[in-house]
């Protein structure tokens, strides 16, 4: 590949300042030839919508880039290149209106796009500049032709390597190279962002104009709310849009301030982010933390590359916001579908719910049917209760086992929400909810201090722990994990159940996360051992917010004696949808099914880790199977095998949570896929430092406050 060099005679100071936009000869082109730019915009940005109808000195940005894209000299016409679908009527108003050519077509396929845009302009060469670069600079645009020209060159542009600001860019193309890119070129990339084809097909003639002195490291582009704090500072100085490169540059080495808000933004960052994480980024700008879920942030799996959002799934499949079809072998909704996603009856059902109402002012009768439901499934318990998420039910179950014993101090082992009352522990004993209660490193910020020794943590499998709180504190309730990472010891349950009886405390057993993994109800009932009181969710609707505290009458009747109320409580979806997952596991005998899956699995990873040479340890319900590296560097490889494996069409981390749609042949491919991560892993055992093989940072491990 050539180069073109833009000098000037100008000369330069450290920052560059070229007069390239303001003295350069433009070489004619032949006779006849039709240059026409076009701009490729839409409203619909991932990362910062309706960012090209931003103002600046009141004028859109996109007016302020075809304005200054109008004063390059060899131009014959501009057309902006927008998507055709409605939300996108604001921004051909603007331009037309403006006198500006519009055209309008595919979103998703932009190459499709460009290239009608460019047939309905009749055009021999097209110059492509995107709606991102408000500061485009027409002398750069006519050094660009002029070359294109001067060398009989297919391709010119400015990026390879850049040595322009970013936001100058700029690319010009025969018709005939677009037409041969339009028909050959098949990747979804390639398609979307219209000349990457162009710049790696060996049969095309190209070259790179680069400038006297290196300013790639300079942001002057429209892609984040930080670049457009930059550019209104820009416009504002000027008070216009008619100013050169030269100037600009002359502003930055004299207004540094100006331009520091975007200046730690990567260049071409876009083009390397799928739309999940676009999306995030957008999000952590306007949601707290980004997302409702810590399971659910990228910075917990695969920081800057997981896919984070997702436009559609079902069975054990996901399609991201780029239509890429994943293979979900990781948390299936963080544990919520053990059917599968969208499965057909439960949809059903919510279908019918949706079409004949799903909330009035009067009650819906399925809560009636679900309580009955659940009732039936669990002999020892004759009320129920319920609410849309498993947090909020295991402080409902708290207040009524409070109300019930008249005494105020909870007893707990295991993770139960985030309310006040749980969190509590972390008041004066430091790291009470971490390692083993499931939330390292959080802080009790916002929990009143007053419930300081309000909720006392005892170790699973340690009876004699929970017998020391008893003896030594007025503990009123006990509130507990059935099972989680381990097994019960024997007659650890049962050594529970005589204290809480002995001591006249509430027995709770929090069971939103193990309930119909291996039987259908509580994973109790396989134990033997009845509580007081019972909590479930995570499963009970497949994927639809619901969640039950069931219980003996003795206890449940205390919830008259205080307020516990909700309006949402008593929609007709979650119940709805609960009675045909009930129904649909019994079919399906669905709690044994992805008990044997999780088995499966786990020897299977024993397997390929004894085989490889990679030690690992196996924990957790069946059903939940996760693995643990034992190794220093076990966040790096538990980054490692969902990078691996995203690339393979997986998502996959280091935890399997089963569900019945988790057929064999998919089990199969996946694990024999998760071979090849792990002889990767072995060659690190061996001394390959796992950061070389890492594309990006090592995912975050318990609670943290992200930026």
């Amino acid at each position: 590949m050539e180069q073109c060099t833009g000098t000037s005679n100008a000369g330069s100071d450290r920052l560059g300042h070229a007069s390239i936009g303001q003295t350069v000869r433009v070489d004619l082109p032949p006779p006849g030839t039709r240059i026409v730019a076009i701009v490729q915009a839409r409203l619909g940005s991932v990362r910062f919508p309706e960012k090209v109808l931003q103002e600046a000195i009141g004028q859109p940005m996109i007016e302020h880039l075809l304005d200054r894209l109008a004063r390059a000299k060899t131009i014959d016409q501009i057309v902006l290149a927008i998507p055709a679908s409605p939300e996108n009527d604001a921004l051909a108003e603007r331009a037309e209106g403006s006198g500006y050519a519009v055209f309008r077509g595919s979103e998703h396929d932009v190459l499709d796009r460009y290239y009608q845009a460019a047939c309905h302009a009749d055009a021999d060469v097209v110059i492509r500049v995107t709606g991102d670069c408000p500061l485009i600079d027409p002398g750069v645009v006519d050094r660009v032709i002029q070359c294109f020209f001067a060398g009989g060159y297919d391709y010119v542009g400015v990026a390879d390597p850049p040595t322009f600001p970013d936001g100058l860019d700029t690319e010009v193309f025969s018709m005939s190279a677009l037409a041969r890119a339009w028909k050959h070129a098949e990747e979804p990339y390639d398609r979307e962002h219209v000349t990457p084809y162009l710049r790696r097909s060996a049969d095309i003639r190209r070259t790179n104009v680069t400038n006297d002195v290196d300013l790639s490291n300079l942001r002057w582009t429209l892609d984040e709310p930080a670049d457009l704090e930059v550019l209104r500072a820009v416009f504002e100085h000027f008070g216009n849009n008619d100013f050169t490169f030269a100037e600009m540059i002359q502003l930055h080495g004299g207004r540094p301030e100006l331009f520091t808000a975007n200046q730690t933004i990567p260049r071409d960052e876009g083009a390397s982010m799928n739309s999940g994480h676009k999306l995030w980024r957008r999000a952590k700008q306007i949601i707290p933390g980004g997302s409702m879920l810590l399971s659910k942030r990228p910075e917990m799996i695969l920081p800057d590359a997981w896919p984070t959002y997702f436009s559609r799934a079902r069975g054990c499949r996901v399609w991201d916001l780029d239509g890429t079809e994943l293979i979900d072998v990781s948390l299936m909704g963080v544990g919520t579908n053990i059917l599968g996603y969208g499965h057909p009856k439960v949809d059903e059902a919510v279908a019918r719910v949706v079409r004949d109402g799903n909330l009035s002012t009067l009650n819906a009768p399925e809560e009636v049917e679900l309580a009955e439901a659940l009732i039936a499934l669990h002999p020892w318990a004759d009320m129920a209760r319920f609410t849309r998420s498993g947090g909020e039910a295991c402080a409902v179950a708290a207040r009524i086992a409070r109300a019930a014993a008249g005494r105020s101090v909870i007893a707990f082992c295991g993770y139960h929400g985030w309310h006040d009352w749980y969190l509590a522990a972390n008041l004066d004993e430091g790291d009470a909810l971490g390692e083993g209660h499931h939330l390292p490193g959080l802080e009790p910020a916002g929990v009143p201090p007053a419930l300081a020794r309000s909720a006392l943590p005892f170790a699973y499998n340690d009876l004699a722990a929970l017998q020391h709180l008893v003896d030594t504190e007025a503990i009123g309730v006990i509130f507990m994990e059935v099972e989680r990472s381990a097994p019960p010891a024997p007659g650890f349950l049962e050594g529970v159940r005589e204290i809480a009886s002995t001591n006249d405390i509430v027995l709770v057993f929090d069971e939103c996360t193990s309930g119909f993994r291996k039987v259908l109800g509580g994973i109790h009932l396989h134990h033997g051992v009845e509580p007081d009181m019972a909590v479930f969710g995570k499963t009970l609707g497949n994927g639809y917010a619901v969640n039950a505290i069931i219980g003996r009458r003795a206890v449940m009747e205390h919830a008259q004696d205080t307020f516990i109320s909700s309006t949402f409580w008593t929609e007709r979806i979650g119940s709805a949808a609960a009675l045909a997952a009930l129904a649909a596991m019994r079919e399906e005998d669905a709690p044994a099914r992805i008990d044997a899956i999780g088995r499966d699995v786990t020897a299977r990873w024993q397997e390929i880790a004894a085989r490889t040479g990679v030690p690992i340890d196996v924990s957790g319900l069946p059903a939940l199977t996760t693995m643990t590296f034992r190794s220093p560097d076990h966040l790096a490889y538990k980054t490692l095998i969902a990078q691996q494996m995203l690339k393979r069409g997986y998502l996959a981390t280091t935890s399997l949570y089963a569900s019945i749609a988790h057929e064999p042949a998919v089990l199969d491919a996946y694990l024999e896929e998760l071979v090849g991560v792990f002889e990767l892993m072995a060659t690190c055992e061996d001394g390959t430092p796992v950061a070389n093989l890492l594309e990006g940072p090592v995912c975050q491990a318990g609670f943290s406050r992200l930026a």
